[in-house]
Parts: structure tokens; C-alpha cells; sequence
């Protein structure tokens, strides 16, 4: 039987209304990093009917792609994906994670070989199976010299982590120049500690995005996102549409961003 959805004129009545969400943007005032934790993959499985969480995990994959091809059409530089946080690594169980490791590993491939994209992992490698670190190195190298979307797969990501290992990688800087810790002290502020994150050279996101309508940050991003805005969408990851994506970029275009003041 066809979805109600899926009749030729709720999809014209869909056709429509995209495009006046895409005529009330303001392509000046666009966000130029977009993050998404695109969350309830395993409640869609379920939802669903379907057997395995990793049903979910390969529409949530297919949800990544669309969403990427939305930004780059938008004209949105960098995007970063939420795919696997250390917590998953010990919370998820034998089956589960085997499943979504490799599930990862292909999409890493699969975005690595599309249009102009770049592809960057950020994360620690520390407790990723060798698959998934050679996908993820492989995607990297391969992309390398791409001039086109900036896309940032976390993967084995923890904010805290990341925080922490910015600063022993200071620390281990200064130690090999033969610095002093007073030099240190007198040197490190937030520049410094930015420069040494996963995400080093990077603009901040502007945009943090989280889908299943959860509202939390889960260990995200947690120093990028200081002044970021947030949007939390009730659909599950892989349901959501390309419609509520350019809600999200229009709520954003007519905030007030004040950056902490």
C-alpha cells in the first residue's frame, strides 16, 4: 500500500513548499559550519519492525549523504557528522558495533569518491578496529587536495577526550621545543587550545543540528560550540526530509546571535 506521503499531490504540496523555504533563506546570513548529530536510527529500526539496529544504521548512513548533498548545494562549507562517540565504543553491544564499524567504514569510502568533497576524521583512533582507522586514513588521503565541502566524520569522537588530548599534545609541543612550564603558562589561552583540537584550522559550527528530539549534546563538540546556535528536530534520523533542514537554516538566518554577550 502507498504511504499517504508518497500521492502525487502530497508530493507536489512537499515540491511546493521546499522551494519557498529555499526563496525565504538569506544565502548572506547561511550558516558556514554545520554540525548534526543525526540520532534515533535504532528507534526507526524498531519503529519499523525491522530486525536489527543495524537497519537503522545503514538508513541512517543513506540520511548522511542527503544531508551532505543539501549543505553542498547550499553552498555550505563544512559539515560535521556524529557517527560514533567513545561512550558507543563500550555501550553498545559485540554485535551492534561490529555492524555499524563496518557500516562507517563504507560510508567513509562511499563520500570519498563523491563530487569534490574532503573528508577529514575527527577523533581518537584509540579502541577503533584497524578496519575502520585504514577506511577513515584512506578517505583522508584520498581527499586531501579536494577544494569542495569541508566534511568532518567524528568518529570514536569525545569532547571531553578531545579537550584533554589537546592539551597533553601542548604540553608534549612545548617539551619537545624545550620549553619551560612557566613558558607554557604564559603562552596557553584559548587559541592555542583551539589550534590543538581534533579540529585545529577550523571555523567553529555555527549550526549544531540533533534529530529523534532529544535535546542534549551527548559529549559533542563541547568547546567548538560555545557560541554555536542550536536546533533540535522531533524526526528521527532517517526520516528526516530535506524540508526540515531548510526550517533549521531558516530559524538560524533570523536568530540574534549575540557569541556569550
Amino acid at each position: 500500500m502507498r504511504n499517504r506521503q508518497d500521492t502525487p499531490g502530497r508530493g507536489l504540496l512537499y515540491g511546493l513548499y521546499q522551494k519557498r523555504l529555499r526563496r525565504e533563506l538569506d544565502a548572506g546570513n547561511l550558516p558556514h559550519h554545520v554540525a548534526m548529530i543525526i540520532d534515533g536510527n535504532r528507534r526507526w529500526a524498531k519503529q519499523n519492525l525491522l530486525e536489527t539496529a543495524a537497519h537503522g544504521h545503514r538508513a541512517g548512513a543513506v540520511k548522511v549523504r542527503e544531508f551532505l548533498e543539501w549543505c553542498d548545494d547550499l553552498g555550505i562549507k563544512v559539515a560535521t557528522l556524529y557517527l560514533l562517540s567513545t561512550d558507543n565504543l563500550s555501550s553498545r553491544s559485540e554485535a551492534e558495533l561490529t555492524e555499524l564499524i563496518e557500516i562507517i567504514a563504507q560510508l567513509a569510502e562511499e563520500l570519498s569518491n563523491y563530487r569534490d568533497w574532503r573528508i577529514k576524521h575527527v577523533g581518537s583512533n584509540e579502541g577503533l578496529p584497524s578496519r575502520l582507522v585504514d577506511a577513515l586514513t584512506d578517505a583522508e588521503q584520498r581527499t586531501a587536495g579536494h577544494p569542495g565541502l569541508h566534511v568532518n566524520l567524528a568518529v570514536g569522537y569525545g569532547g571531553r577526550t578531545e579537550i584533554a588530548d589537546a592539551v597533553q599534545s601542548i604540553i608534549r609541543t612545548h617539551q619537545d621545543a624545550g620549553h619551560s612550564l612557566e613558558d607554557l603558562a604564559a603562552n596557553l589561552d584559548e587559541e592555542l587550545i583551539s589550534a590543538h583540537l581534533y579540529t585545529g584550522g577550523q571555523p567553529d559550527p555555527d549550526l549544531v543540528i540533533r534529530t529523534s528530539g532529544e535535546q542534549r549534546l551527548s559529549d559533542f563538540l563541547l568547546w567548538q560550540s560555545a557560541h554555536s546556535e542550536f536546533y533540535f528536530m522531533e524526526a528521527l534520523g532517517p526520516d528526516i526530509r530535506e524540508v526540515d533542514f531548510l526550517r533549521a537554516l531558516r530559524d538560524f538566518s533570523r536568530r540574534n546571535r549575540r557569541f556569550g554577550s
